[in-house]
């Protein structure tokens, strides 16, 4: 079938391009400059601002992935609600069939950030286009800025002063097996109009989880547990993250501010019955990202 992908250059869609063309579809990459392209799929001019350039980019694509998010302007909820609207009504006026949106996990109070991601999956509806979300937590691999945020920590800070917020759990689900989701469900009609929570096979509080990367990278690492919150600044927070990871400054306060929301799947509505793989185990997730990155370094 030939699918549209959106953010075809990112961290996710540029491993879904390749899946989907491995696997025998027709792939278009959308990106606001086609000419610098070097993924997989042929390279399509697009914009989630110009709805008339998106109608151009999806016509003809019987599914269209949506792996936008704007997490990097200050305002990002309101402009991702209106880039989400301007998407569906380009997608039902190109005659696509089925949309695939990646959100996020929430359980809960919601923080801002995964409020907007509830936003957009209901603005993608708004045009009449059938939609399957798939919700994940952090996805770990090379490239991804939560993963990125974490790694930084535990490279840069001999010892981390946990807050209890650190204690909250969360379910993160390796890069390939969300793009083995995402591809299962482009090629799987039945997904239509269903909402998936996707994670890896462990739930782990985020202390577990920065401990068990300086294990695997042989570091001495303290994350010492605090009893009591210490006064909290995600936007201070956020500009010491984003020198340390290389992550936006605006993303990386929004993503901290997700922290106290326990991000764990509840109900799967069949989706590991409807697409049955082995999940990968956090610790051979973080080992991939890690040699990743090494191949990545390497090639520079």
């Amino acid at each position: 079938m030939r699918v549209l992908v959106t953010g075809a250059s990112g961290f996710v869609g540029g491993r879904l391009c390749a899946a989907l063309e491995s696997a025998g579809h027709e792939v278009r990459a959308m990106t606001r400059r086609p000419d610098e392209y070097r993924g997989a799929g042929v390279p399509v001019r697009g914009d989630v601002t110009d709805e008339r350039g998106l109608i151009e980019a999806a016509r003809d694509c019987e599914v269209a992935c949506y792996l936008v998010h704007g997490l990097s302007d200050r305002d990002y909820r309101e402009s991702d609600a209106r880039a989400a609207r301007s998407f569906a009504r380009a997608c039902a006026e190109a005659g696509v069939r089925r949309i695939v949106y990646l959100g996020g996990l929430g359980n809960g109070a919601l923080s801002e950030h995964l409020r907007s991601r509830r936003e957009v999956e209901s603005m993608l509806t708004c045009a009449g286009v059938p939609v399957t979300v798939l919700r994940a937590a952090v996805v770990i691999g090379h490239g991804g800025a939560s993963w990125s945020m974490l790694l930084s920590l535990v490279e840069h800070a001999p010892l981390i002063l946990a807050p209890p917020e650190a204690r909250t759990r969360c379910q993160p689900i390796a890069v390939a097996d969300a793009v083995r989701y995402l591809a299962g469900a482009v090629e799987n009609p039945k997904t239509a109009g269903k909402t998936y929570e996707i994670g890896g096979p462990e739930v782990l509080e985020y202390t577990q989880m920065l401990r068990r990367i300086a294990a695997l990278q042989g570091r001495s690492t303290l994350v010492l547990p605090l009893p009591v919150p210490l006064p909290r600044s995600d936007w201070l927070s956020g500009q010491a993250l984003a020198v340390l990871s290389g992550v936006n400054a605006s993303l990386a306060e929004a993503l901290l501010g997700s922290l106290d929301t326990e991000v764990v799947v509840h109900e799967d509505n069949g989706i590991t019955t409807l697409m049955p793989f082995q999940r990968t185990g956090y610790d051979d997730a973080v080992l991939t990202a890690l040699g990743e990155r090494a191949a990545a370094n390497r090639t520079k």
